[in-house]
């Protein structure tokens, strides 16, 4: 039997590969861990979603941004929020997903499920 196709949590955007314990009910196969199921999608990270791609939509076709500014963007107290640095990389990851974004190292377009360290975000 072949495995099926990878998916993609719907949380935190990391690829999700198929395991055979999972073979009856791949098909709802959404989150790639219990913690990504509690967390789901908040407000906050739509909010980090869209203010990813505004930030981009404000610059060149080639500009980068960081995870941080659109953390920045969305604080309440106008800084960079060290609890929206995780949710701002989840939502460069989701939207990278849905073919809007690439996150880039150097000027290299990397794989956001095996992305380490710092990386920015350009648009698709």
């Amino acid at each position: 039997m072949s495995t099926p196709a990878d998916r993609t949590c719907v949380s935190c955007g990391r690829r999700i590969e198929w395991r055979r314990k999972w073979e009856r009910d791949w098909e709802q196969v959404r989150y790639c861990s219990a913690a990504c199921r509690r967390r789901g999608v908040t407000q906050t990270d739509t909010l980090l979603e869209k203010a990813i791609l505004r930030l981009l939509a404000s610059g060149s076709r080639t500009a980068t941004i960081a995870p941080s500014d659109a953390a920045e963007a969305v604080s309440a107290r106008g800084d960079v929020d060290e609890d929206l640095a995780e949710p701002a990389r989840r939502a460069a990851r989701r939207l990278v997903e849905s073919g809007q974004v690439v996150i880039v190292q150097g000027s290299r377009v990397v794989d956001p499920s095996t992305a380490k360290g710092p990386f920015r975000i350009r648009r698709a």
